[in-house]
């Protein structure tokens, strides 16, 4: 099978760094393409990109020149969008127009009525809207997005809660610097601190998952009925968001039927390179998930969940920049390439 060409837009910063790192040895994708602003732009990207993440720079991406933010600059069939949400709402239709794959990770075009906001084990039939998109907007192409970093967290944990008539989350989140980017917040800022308000975070928790939870009839997503109120802190560590949950749900499940339900959800996405082996991995200590200790569960692509009490109250952590961003994009496109629309 020949590899899909696949280009990254916003090649250079955080998550353009994990989209590179999730794709460089892929066994589906080749990387053709590493797309990044003007200053970039003609550089090698070894040149252009202050390489910060804890593994070396893939040597078969080093020597790659940097190329505009253009369809015609770029050679691929898939992109990966990186892009901050204002350049995204621009750019990415560019692309879609031209009969690009866009799986985006940026913002702007996640609650769109015809675009599929999708979490493989979560809503996979929502990618019945790329047709409708294409219907509607006459694209040769397509977007499709993934969730905000602590959206996905939750709402993977939450799909197993929907069997017991889930009704009402409340969330409080602890999210890790590295949500935003590297220029993201000052050190004298988060050292010793926590910074008890993230730009627009609490509003996509609140909307985000009544769309990826409610019911593809064909032609729309009917939202979930279920009331979400978040409070989200940014906290002095360095990957890993974690989050405070407390659910309502009609039947009044125990933590030991809860429990259960965690530990029998088991979606087959069907051997997806980036698809880890268990999506919620429940931990029975009484002091986990931690950050530190289980955010690259799963290579980063695993939900933790652990103290789940009455009520019900349960703590739930994930890798923000993996499994909450650049792995989330990949994840779908591998999902795309499964079903035969890459």
């Amino acid at each position: 099978m020949a590899a899909v060409k696949a280009g990254i837009l916003g090649a250079t910063g955080a998550v353009g760094q994990r989209f590179i790192e999730a794709l460089a040895n892929h066994p589906w994708f080749e990387i053709t393409a590493l797309a990044a602003s003007e200053r970039s732009a003609g550089k090698t990207y070894k040149n252009a990109a202050n390489w910060r993440l804890d593994t070396p720079m893939p040597e078969n991406v080093a020597d790659i020149e940097v190329v505009p933010v253009d369809p015609k600059a770029v050679d691929a069939d898939v992109v990966f969008s990186a892009l901050p949400a204002d350049l995204a709402l621009t750019v990415e239709p560019d692309f879609a127009k031209a009969g690009f794959a866009v799986a985006s990770n940026a913002s702007a075009y996640r609650m769109e009525t015809d675009i599929p906001l999708v979490i493989p084990e979560v809503n996979p039939e929502h990618l019945g809207l790329l047709e409708v998109q294409q219907d509607n907007r006459g694209w040769d192409g397509y977007i499709i997005t993934n969730p905000n970093c602590s959206t996905i967290v939750m709402t993977v944990s939450l799909k197993p809660l929907m069997q017991f008539g889930l009704e009402s989350i409340q969330v409080a989140t602890m999210q890790a610097i590295s949500g935003a980017g590297f220029a993201g917040i000052p050190a004298m800022a988060i050292y010793d601190n926590v910074v008890p308000y993230i730009g627009n975070e609490e509003n996509k928790m609140e909307t985000e998952p009544l769309k990826l939870l409610g019911k593809f009839n064909g032609a729309e997503i009917l939202p979930a009925d279920i009331k979400v109120s978040a409070s989200c802190h940014r906290v002095p560590v360095i990957d890993g968001h974690t989050e405070a949950i407390w659910a309502g749900m009609e039947a009044k499940p125990s933590p030991e039927e809860v429990r259960e339900a965690f530990l029998s959800f088991d979606p087959k996405l069907g051997d997806l390179p980036s698809e880890p082996a268990k999506a919620l991995i429940v931990r029975d200590e009484v002091d986990r998930p931690q950050p530190r200790l289980d955010r690259n569960m799963g290579d980063g692509m695993s939900v933790s969940v652990g103290r789940i009490r009455e009520g019900i109250r349960y703590i739930a952590m994930g890798h923000n920049t993996i499994r909450g961003a650049a792995g989330a994009s990949v994840l779908n496109a591998e999902l795309l390439h499964s079903m035969g629309k890459l």
